[in-house]
């Protein structure tokens, strides 16, 4: 399986997360994406994660008129998307701690447990 299989899955947690500290537009959404690793993320992917986070009530929207182009349309995390975004971080916790769990890349003999 590659990465991109897996990114499906938390898509959604990722946009989020990318949004809640600075507001964004479509393709700065898709280029702080793939700066922080998802280097394989399409844009068509990340808009329609956008259009449905959207629909759910997550994410909030602006427009922002440009000297140089086409208005931008911005995204933005409301309260809603904060609490989504805290539930999916302990989701992704436990999530992450079982998986490493069963790969053996946690010390099981520092969990208090025998072999």
């Amino acid at each position: 399986m590659d990465s991109s299989q897996l990114l499906k899955g938390v898509l959604d947690t990722a946009v989020l997360a990318v949004l809640e500290n600075e507001d964004g537009y479509g393709y700065d959404i898709v280029r702080r994406l793939r700066e922080a690793g998802f280097t394989d993320i399409g844009d068509a992917t990340v808009y329609g994660t956008l259009r449905r986070l959207y629909a759910a009530g997550l994410l909030k929207t602006y427009v922002v008129p440009s000297d140089d182009g086409p208005h931008r349309k911005y995204y933005a995390v409301n309260n809603q998307g904060l609490e989504a975004l805290q539930q999916q971080r302990g989701i992704w916790a436990d999530f992450a701690t079982n998986m490493s769990r069963i790969l053996g890349t946690v010390n099981k003999s520092s969990e208090g447990k025998s072999k």
